[in-house]
């Protein structure tokens, strides 16, 4: 056992010792102690998006805290279970910190931990590509992780990939940012776990941040990866604002029968960071896990699981 273990089960066993009222009040004084400036930049990330529950201390608002505690509490036996099928120190060194950050508001450790030396996703330890790669890009946007993978394994190092985006003007950039390169499938259709259609919810002004609703206008259509695609993959990118287990219940098939190589965002829901990987080994229980995360350490995001 090395010190993270340590460190790691030593978080987790405090953690079953609480009771819900005494580790909310834990979490509570460890968010007072945070320079105010900070918890204001905090507060103001939190409620610009809707994933984590509000947080305004000034109206008494702790949504967010509440939110954790209730994640961390009853799940905690969930998060042992990952932490125990990830593949390498960084990966456990990764999962601690995050849940230290959530638990204690530490940001020394989230800081030690953020990741510079690859691009999302395409962390070269990890991930080996070939010519042969059928590759799908879930939240495609305009082409970023697509230029991203050519600049990092070249344009003649995949056969097909297909790019899904939502937005309609975005997925006009998308075309025309990746209109130089060979077989590429453009799809102005959502990805999730079945065929209906849901509405485009727009978030904050920034269209990579735009989602799924089931109210609103301009319907969009969404279908699943079995469903969309017959062809066997070999590697799915998923970055699509919290849709990202309804399209692993969606591209189970692919998942069971083929094993494609996941880079899937695990953030967008305090229990994404349990249950996609939980999900993903029930479909196909061959699979190695590895988690990543590059985004400021007051607040750990832009966190990749890669299954492999």
């Amino acid at each position: 056992m090395n010190i993270i273990d340590r460190e790691f089960y030593s978080l987790c066993e405090e953690i079953k010792s609480l009771d819900d009222k005494e580790m909310y009040y834990r979490m509570r004084k460890a968010f007072d102690k945070v320079p105010e400036v900070t918890r204001k930049s905090c507060e103001n990330f939190f409620n610009r998006f809707g994933f984590w529950g509000k947080l305004d201390s000034e109206k008494g608002v702790f949504e967010e805290i509440e939110l954790k505690q209730t994640s961390l509490k009853n799940h905690i036996d969930d998060y042992i279970a990952v932490y125990e099928k990830l593949c390498d120190y960084r990966s456990k060194r990764t999962l601690f910190s995050i849940l230290s950050n959530w638990y204690r508001y530490d940001f020394k450790t989230s800081s030690r931990t953020k990741e510079n030396l690859f691009d999302d996703y395409f962390d070269h330890d990890i991930l080996k590509c070939s010519p042969g790669e059928v590759m799908v890009d879930l939240g495609a946007y305009t082409g970023d992780s697509v230029i991203s993978y050519i600049k990092n394994y070249g344009e003649d190092c995949y056969k097909k990939i297909y790019c899904y985006e939502i937005t309609p003007s975005s997925f006009e950039k998308l075309k025309s940012n990746l209109s130089a390169y060979k077989n590429i499938v453009f799809k102005n259709v959502g990805i999730g776990d079945k065929t209906e259609t849901l509405s485009l919810d727009t978030q904050n002004g920034d269209a990579s941040s735009n989602t799924l609703s089931a109210n609103g206008e301009n319907g969009v259509k969404v279908t699943t990866l079995d469903e969309d695609i017959s062809e066997p993959l070999t590697l799915i990118k998923a970055d699509i604002e919290g849709y990202e287990l309804k399209a692993i219940h969606g591209a189970k098939n692919h998942i069971a029968n083929e094993k494609p190589r996941l880079l899937i965002s695990v953030y967008h829901s305090n229990d994404h960071l349990w249950q996609i990987p939980e999900t993903i080994f029930s479909y196909n229980p061959s699979y190695k896990f590895y988690l990543r995360y590059n985004s400021s350490p007051i607040y750990p995001t832009e966190i990749t699981l890669f299954a492999v």
